[in-house]
């Protein structure tokens, strides 16, 4: 486990050392903004998001704002001399309920703050329900670029099972808006696995996803999270828990799928038609880049430390408001960590993970899984990487186990 350092009301920058502050820039640098606020809660979800009903006065979109804006000029103070921002994605939680005009406050908060690089990625996530023309029209005027648009299904029976309200067509529909206002690069996400889904069911999904003629796609299998309702019907026995075999079907289909359409995979769970098309952020974080990630719960990485936030809107605020951190936590990653969690995000992508990066066992462990049809043999004779075949991505996770 990474090395947690104490846990005080001291701020922010006195954990970082100099050694994080080191290169600064020279990384890909991203802001990552988590929006609490959610309409209705989702029964699969276990992220930190919060309805009207269980928030107290004390917690409002204005609140918030005013905390982000607080621990924007925090950031601004630990960074020294914050680097131009490469990417931006404002997360949830549901972004889109704070309208256009809210998303604008928030990029012109990390504008005001970083600044953009000139060929800033700006993506905000966006729940179909709560979009419209208008709103896109909007946040394009505002400077975001991309826009990702929680799908999950077309089956509305899968809807139900996962709590989601809004109706088969409308995400079809809000994408094709999207790229009306003069989105390039949208994205819709796909669940599969769902208790009670089945194969048409996915097709029905997979279809959609292409009429909508988007340039990214994320595809997620179910997770059973503890704590959520769903978990809590599958423990009852109202529903049956994924099955592997079943989710290892439907991800080959999907791959197979998207593929034929010109959707390539360049990360496990991710396809996109160009480079270009490709979630720049995210690719940030596999890679090892830095970020801060401000509002509630929301996690920070530079330089090889990271933190995390208080989790309550409430507390949150009223921290920044008093002049203090919000982080709740930190750790120093040593330097196992930080070659475990290279394996572990580098070997996901579709160029792989240098045969250096891994020690002498760990190469001996590629060439064993090469000969097991897990990597590519070519790429690991010809280029030096260490490849995932489609087989080794379904068995990525414990690949890494053993490269490490």
């Amino acid at each position: 486990m990474p090395a947690l350092l104490p846990e005080t009301t001291t701020p922010v920058e006195s954990a970082l050392p100099e050694s994080a502050l080191e290169g600064l820039g020279t990384r890909p640098f991203g802001v990552y903004v988590h929006v609490p606020f959610c309409a209705t809660r989702c029964g699969y979800c276990d992220f930190n998001t919060y309805t009207a009903g269980e928030l107290d006065s004390a917690s409002s979109p204005q609140s918030w704002l005013e905390g982000l804006k607080h621990e924007f000029d925090l950031a601004a103070r630990v960074l020294g001399e914050p680097p131009a921002v490469d990417t931006v994605f404002v997360g949830g939680g549901t972004p889109s309920l704070l309208g256009a005009d809210g998303l604008r406050s928030v990029l012109d908060a990390v504008r005001d703050t970083f600044g953009l690089a000139p060929d800033a990625e700006v993506t905000t996530e966006s729940n179909p329900e709560s979009t419209s023309p208008e709103f896109f029209a909007g946040i394009r005027d505002a400077g975001y670029n991309r826009i990702s648009l929680g799908m999950q299904s077309a089956a509305q029976h899968v809807l139900r099972i996962l709590d989601r309200v809004h109706t088969v067509g409308r995400p079809v529909a809000a994408a094709e808006e999207a790229r009306a206002a003069g989105f390039e690069h949208v994205n819709l996400d796909v669940i599969y696995g769902t208790p009670g889904e089945r194969i048409e069911d996915l097709q029905a999904s997979l279809d959609a996803v292409l009429a909508a003629g988007v340039d990214h796609v994320s595809a997620y299998a179910l997770i059973v999270e503890e704590g959520t309702a769903l978990a809590r019907r599958i423990r009852r026995g109202e529903l049956p828990a994924p099955d592997d075999d079943v989710l290892a079907a439907d991800y080959e289909m999907i791959d197979r799928v998207l593929a034929s359409a010109g959707l390539r995979w360049y990360e496990v769970s991710n396809w996109a038609t160009s480079e270009e098309a490709r979630c720049r952020h995210n690719v940030g974080y596999w890679r090892g880049g830095d970020w801060w990630g401000a509002g509630p719960g929301a996690h920070s990485h530079v330089g090889g430390v990271r933190w995390w936030n208080v989790k309550h809107p409430a507390r949150y605020a009223a921290s920044l408001a008093a002049g203090e951190s919000p982080a709740a936590g930190r750790e120093l990653l040593t330097g196992e960590d930080r070659h475990l969690e290279r394996v572990m995000l580098e070997l996901r992508l579709s160029e792989g993970l240098p045969l250096d990066a891994l020690d002498d066992d760990g190469r001996a462990e590629a060439r064993v899984a090469a000969g097991e049809g897990l990597l590519d043999q070519s790429a690991l004779d010809g280029q030096g990487r260490a490849v995932l075949t489609d087989r080794g991505r379904l068995l990525a996770d414990g690949l890494v186990r053993r490269l490490t």
